[in-house]
């Protein structure tokens, strides 16, 4: 397992082609894709033909520091979901989203809290990160209250994407949250 980082309860690692099923899994859960496809849940074919073959690209466009990475409890070794730490495709290398997709059985137990924690200490104390946005749906409030824990604060809203507009709740549209180094250093 190519290690990136461990939290108390975590473990993040680079994800493999290997990886297909727990992708496909994840994206399956109608709970899990509510705020994003509406519950609809990723084809097979498009997570192991498009979406890891991209995520395993990442690690060598940032050699390995940015990315989407597969975490896992440290205590026997479930997956439990996703985190990213990456910049934008043409976006600047010291700004860069936050990021997170857990398995609903790990919701509520502060893994996203925890892991969204760590790497926002990486990033502004060993990549050079200088600021961190992420975003999500206005009624999307358990991803919100994650992002304000970690101290980001409301930057803007943002329209809903067209291809989401079937998503319930997404006429409220999307907020996004940031946090830059000094703010992480106060917090």
């Amino acid at each position: 397992m190519d290690i990136y980082m461990e939290t108390e309860r975590l473990t993040l690692r680079r994800f493999t082609l290997d990886d297909a099923d727990l992708l496909i899994e994840l994206d399956s859960d109608p709970a899990v894709m509510r705020y994003l496809t509406g519950g609809e849940a990723t084809a097979p074919e498009i997570v192991r033909e498009r979406q890891l073959p991209h995520v395993i690209a990442g690690y060598d466009t940032w050699e390995g520091r940015l990315g989407l990475f597969a975490a896992h409890e440290r205590d026997g070794g479930a997956f439990i979901g996703w985190f990213c730490l990456r910049p934008e495709p043409d976006g600047p290398l010291d700004e860069a989203e936050l990021g997170y997709r857990l398995r609903q059985a790990s919701w509520g137990k502060g893994y996203a809290t925890e892991g969204s924690r760590a790497l926002l200490h990486k990033g502004f104390t060993q990549l050079g990160i200088r600021t961190v946005w992420a975003a999500t749906m206005v009624v999307n409030r358990g991803s919100r209250n994650v992002m304000e824990k970690l101290g980001m604060t409301l930057a803007d809203t943002i329209p809903t994407p067209p291809d989401m507009m079937m998503v319930e709740g997404s006429e409220h549209g999307g907020v996004r949250y940031e946090i830059t180094g000094e703010q992480w250093e106060q917090h």
